[in-house]
């Protein structure tokens, strides 16, 4: 992918010896990409990351001894919030899927995804900061129809904000957004930048959350 300038270091997290080996073969067989470490629970990634092998992102499975997916993303989030973390699941239920996301999460992928996919979310999470395949993103929103978390009181916002929650909820990047929307890439950056103070988020997948939950894209 000539856009990857470096290989991305990747640590995989996976408390299943031969999954955990099977996926660390295949994402070093993906160009621009390279297996730093792999761990088998969320302690094993705390120790490594402190002992300054810090990776760009980290494949995370969510069902772990010990430490687990939420509470290692969560740590992440908040020690290493520069790293991306790609959760990896059996589990396809919205419950999990919303909590891990919320828990810092920039991606939800299923572990009997195709390697095709697979790429496409590491590059996804890379460049755009987030992955949802159209499964995960149907089951977010029935995840929150079903009330899994009440939807605060809508803020105030004015149509352009609006207009870029909509453009958010797609896999667009922000240059492109900014080119929907007939401004510069900066005056999309505070749109960004605006809507992350005013609604309390810190990241797309928030965003994109936020506008689910108040009716401002199509379910």
């Amino acid at each position: 992918m000539s856009s990857l300038n470096k290989q991305i270091q990747v640590a995989i997290a996976d408390d299943h010896t031969l999954l955990r080996k099977a996926l660390a073969k295949l994402v070093s067989s993906f160009e621009d990409y390279a297996v730093l470490f792999e761990a088998d629970n969320g302690k094993e990634i705390k120790r490594r990351i402190n002992e300054h092998m810090v990776p760009d992102l980290v494949l995370l499975d969510v069902n772990m001894p010990e430490m687990d997916g939420f509470e290692t993303a969560s740590w992440l989030n908040k020690n290493y919030p520069k790293i991306k973390v790609l959760a990896l699941s059996m589990f396809s239920d919205e419950r999990t899927i919303i909590r891990m996301l919320r828990h810092g999460a920039r991606g939800y992928i299923m572990k009997n995804i195709d390697p095709e996919e697979l790429k496409k979310a590491l590059d996804s999470v890379v460049k755009k900061n987030f992955y949802l395949s159209e499964e995960i993103s149907g089951k977010i929103i029935s995840g929150l129809h079903k009330d899994v978390d009440k939807a605060e009181e809508p803020a105030s916002l004015t149509q352009r904000e609006k207009d870029f929650l909509r453009h958010i909820c797609s896999e667009i990047t922000y240059k492109d957004i900014a080119a929907k929307m007939f401004v510069s890439p900066r005056t999309v950056d505070e749109y960004r930048n605006s809507l992350f103070e005013k609604l309390k988020v810190k990241s797309r997948v928030g965003l994109v959350m936020y506008a689910i939950r108040n009716g401002l894209v199509e379910a």
